[in-house]
């Protein structure tokens, strides 16, 4: 499961500290590669953090006072560079060389295989990008919409889109691009597993060439006013811009929870999450120390205590109230926050599914270009 027991906290913290004690850092996680020969105790540290934008409020608020922490209980001066952008995008930059993070958060770890496989054959480097990760916090994939709009249509999923258009029934329609973004991935992903009538993880190449599944995620798609380059940005794009700009579009329940209250302010009318009834995806939000030769010992120590500090109790309570599901188990969910005032529900009550095998998942990427609304 994602959800991470507190056992581990005290495990990690007594390890972090044991390991900074007899200066063995480079022992953090196993499996990585040999990192650089370890030097004295620095006075600073600094940090690169790419990651994505749906959680930059909650990272943005509780970063300076990780930095408080660092430097209280070691003494150490601590500055974490903080680069946001879509998932896709994050990995785009790993490849390319021109962001060399320290940490590595996309929001699904559905990208980590993907990263890996494309940093083996890039690089033709003999060892993973990405070893080990650790899940920080919790947000399922929703198809949101106005609350008008989709009481009125009783909108449950995907397909129901696809049945109003059979209907004869207009409406705008978005999601972020899922060539930049996770949150577009992962909604076209439910596109296909919802047309094809199967689960994500049991979709296959065949289904993809489909020709009623192609007409049908391509109907959908034809709807499509907008397509972001970040679901975080995608949300307040819409909230900004009404009902009468889009109608439905695919993002995250944290997304939702961010921006629902803003919407009824400046519209009256609220935005909803609707939890597909055949089920949806979960970003888990992994955090990566990645295994690269720009990353010190003292940097990769820092990390290790940066992924301590956002799994405190406290840590996860303050990313409720930027819309996240705690990643630790045993950290009570907020009433006062996820309710339909709010426009998410409490229990998520339809399935939590599996992505798709990494051969479909880059066979999606290729449909995307077939069914995608080649106006925008």
């Amino acid at each position: 499961m994602l959800f991470i027991k507190r056992g581990y906290l005290l495990l990690l913290t007594g390890t972090l500290i044991g390991f900074l004690c007899f200066s063995v850092i480079s022992l953090l996680y196993s499996g990585i590669r040999q990192p650089q020969k370890i030097s004295g105790m620095p006075s600073r540290i600094e940090i690169d953090f790419l990651y994505t934008s749906e959680k930059q409020g909650w990272i943005k608020e509780v970063t300076p006072k990780f930095e408080r922490w660092f430097k209280q209980r070691f003494g150490i001066e601590i500055h974490v560079n903080q680069i946001v952008t879509g998932s896709h995008d994050t990995v785009n930059r790993i490849l390319d060389g021109s962001t060399r993070p320290t940490v590595w958060s996309p929001a699904s770890s559905i990208w980590i295989p993907y990263l890996n496989a494309k940093w083996r054959n890039i690089t033709g480097s003999n060892y993973d990008i990405a070893v080990e990760w650790t899940p920080i916090v919790l947000s399922p994939l929703v198809l949101a919409g106005w609350k008008s709009i989709s009481e009125h249509y009783q909108v449950k999923g995907f397909i129901d889109l696809y049945r109003l258009i059979q209907k004869g029934v207009d409406f705008k329609y978005g999601h972020p691009d899922p060539q930049l973004s996770n949150g577009g991935i992962m909604t076209v992903i439910l596109e296909f597993a919802e047309a094809a009538g199967k689960r994500p993880e049991d979709l296959t190449i065949e289904d993809l060439k489909n020709k009623t599944v192609i007409q049908i995620v391509k109907a959908i798609e034809s709807k499509a006013v907008y397509y972001g380059k970040s679901t975080g940005f995608f949300g307040a794009y819409a909230a900004e811009n009404g009902p009468n700009e889009i109608n439905f579009f695919g993002i995250y329940e944290s997304v939702v929870l961010e921006n629902s209250l803003k919407a009824l302010k400046k519209w009256n009318d609220s935005i909803v999450a609707i939890y597909p009834e055949m089920g949806t995806l979960m970003a888990d939000h992994p955090f990566v120390i990645l295994n690269g030769s720009w990353v010190t010992s003292w940097q990769r120590f820092a990390a290790g205590q940066y992924l301590f500090f956002l799994l405190l109790l406290e840590n996860q309570e303050l990313a409720e109230k930027h819309g996240f599901r705690p990643a630790i188990s045993s950290v009570p969910l907020d009433e006062e926050i996820f309710n339909q005032l709010n426009g998410v529900k409490y229990e998520i009550d339809v399935p939590i599914l599996k992505a798709p095998k990494g051969e479909v998942m880059e066979a999606i990427f290729k449909a995307w270009i077939r069914v995608r609304n080649i106006g925008l």
